[in-house]
């Protein structure tokens, strides 16, 4: 779908890569509802992608899962698009989080993402902006890059500098992370602390997930959702004579901030976050990749329910922590 323009650096980093062995009581149920769910119902969408799906839907479910305690939020409005400002209680430093949510570009929003985007924030010790970006079918996925973007800006608008904002997301969101920074970035803004995706898209090229023997262990998608979504995407972002979207794994990494990548190691884009860790260390930038044995889809939404979620969420704070340090001066 795109041309490769990545770039070797002639100091390649290795990849730093951590396993989390084991898999709990927990973890294994909610894999194995997910594939009896969640799995069926993809796979009819990719049947007929074209019918009008109530995708909001699900973003309205969501609003059950509130916060955690203690949580302040109120919203802010962006120029396309709406967000949430969401401060953790505790003492907090001057960091911020710039979230770009998960849900195949389709769906999903600030209320089905709010309690994780809640830990997450608690566990950086950092006020985040939620960002609702826009959406496919209605818009292709450069406006939604464009509304992160967007909220990167806000975000150096009222006080905090790029050395203290990490950009964060999930699946798609993931995807949304990588070409935020490098549209940022490209736009002559300056680069942001870290990056951090958990289960993230990044190749929209199905071939090799495809061809990966996640395709059939995965709990959450089929294979033939992985090419419906590919081929709806390319067909949005075509529209007008406009040039198909570029892949992160693609893009030109060198000027990238660390990253931290979370993956389930039988998820269907396991093979994109290896891919993605190996492109930045190839550019010489250093990335975190970190293999959870057997935990589904963005596992991290459900801290709480699962420890495996819990400790993830924590190993994000860690991070995001470092990548920030609280100054002395």
């Amino acid at each position: 779908m795109s041309t490769a323009t990545y770039e070797f650096c002639p100091s390649p980093l290795p990849v730093t890569r951590r396993e989390f062995a084991g898999t709990s009581l927990q973890s294994a149920a909610l894999a194995h509802t997910l594939r009896r769910t969640v799995r069926p119902f993809l796979d009819g969408w990719a049947r007929y992608p074209e019918l009008p799906w109530p995708t909001g839907v699900v973003d309205l479910f969501g609003y059950s899962l509130g916060p955690i305690r203690g949580t302040q939020r109120r919203p802010v409005r962006l120029p396309h698009c709406r967000a949430e400002w969401i401060r953790p209680p505790g003492e907090l430093g001057d960091r911020a989080i710039l979230y770009l949510h998960g849900g195949a570009f389709l769906c999903c929003g600030i209320n089905s993402h709010r309690q994780m985007v809640s830990r997450i924030s608690a566990e950086s010790q950092a006020s985040t902006l939620n960002v609702a970006y826009r959406m496919i079918p209605r818009n292709p996925i450069r406006a939604a890059v464009a509304d992160g973007v967007d909220g990167y800006r806000w975000l150096l608008a009222h006080g905090y500098t790029a050395d203290r904002i990490v950009i964060a997301g999930d699946s798609a969101g993931g995807f949304l992370t990588f070409m935020v920074t490098l549209e940022a970035l490209r736009q002559g803004l300056p680069r942001p602390a870290a990056d951090v995706a958990l289960s993230p898209l990044t190749d929209l090229d199905p071939v090799n997930k495809l061809a990966h023997p996640n395709a059939d262990l995965c709990a959450v998608f089929p294979k033939r959702a992985v090419g419906a979504l590919s081929r709806l995407i390319e067909r949005l972002d075509t529209r007008g004579g406009h040039e198909p979207s570029t892949s992160p794994v693609d893009g030109s990494l060198a000027s990238m901030p660390p990253a931290l990548i979370q993956t389930g190691s039988q998820e269907m884009v396991y093979v994109d976050a290896e891919l993605m860790s190996e492109r930045l260390s190839q550019a010489g930038v250093p990335c975190e990749l970190q293999v959870w044995e057997r935990q589904v889809h963005v596992f991290q939404a459900a801290a709480g329910l699962l420890p495996e979620g819990t400790r993830a969420i924590r190993e994000i704070g860690r991070f995001i922590r470092k990548a920030t340090p609280v100054s002395t001066s």
